[in-house]
């Protein structure tokens, strides 16, 4: 009989220790530079997206949040905003992310895209409620916008996961 934990090991995925540093490291410099090309229309969170990945592929809690944590703080630092809101968001995404990965298998494309879109709106509805109720700053938002950016996170991991599958290291 498999335990949760024996699947867990047996399932966990092990990357090779460059690819941990240049995707995110990727995903934080596209974040920051397409936006500025195309504009208002950059419906991506590419330091989510790696996040989530990694935190459902790992299994493991304690990385997800880290990866969140340290992904959300670049990102806020990048995108000249208050530090520590996209932080927050990610590290809550990512424990949430790794704690279904224990549970359930995320093979399926279809359950990549949901959970992508889930969490996209996820980390969207903690932004806004970071900035506008705890921190009490202006911040212009539209729940349209929200749910497209959601959509577009949702097609942008079903075109990445799998580049992503590829780089996994074989035993």
């Amino acid at each position: 009989m498999l335990t949760p934990e024996y699947r867990r090991d047996l399932e966990i995925r092990r990357y090779p220790t460059y690819i941990y540093i240049l995707v995110p490291l990727a995903a934080l410099v596209l974040q920051a530079w397409l936006p500025r090309i195309i504009g208002r229309f950059a419906y991506m969170d590419l330091p989510l997206l790696v996040t989530i990945y990694f935190a459902l592929n790992r299994r493991s809690p304690i990385h997800g949040t880290v990866l969140g944590a340290v992904l959300g703080m670049a990102q806020d630092g990048l995108s000249g905003r208050a530090v520590g809101i996209h932080g927050i968001a990610n590290t809550v995404c990512g424990f949430l992310a790794a704690s279904i990965g224990i549970r359930i298998v995320v093979e399926n494309n279809l359950i990549r895209m949901v959970l992508n879109f889930m969490f996209s709106l996820l980390a969207s509805a903690m932004v806004v409620f970071i900035t506008r109720v705890l921190l009490g700053l202006e911040f212009q938002w539209n729940w349209l916008d929200e749910l497209l950016r959601a959509a577009g996170n949702g097609a942008i991991g079903l075109a990445l996961f799998p580049l992503l599958d590829r780089t996994q290291a074989r035993d």
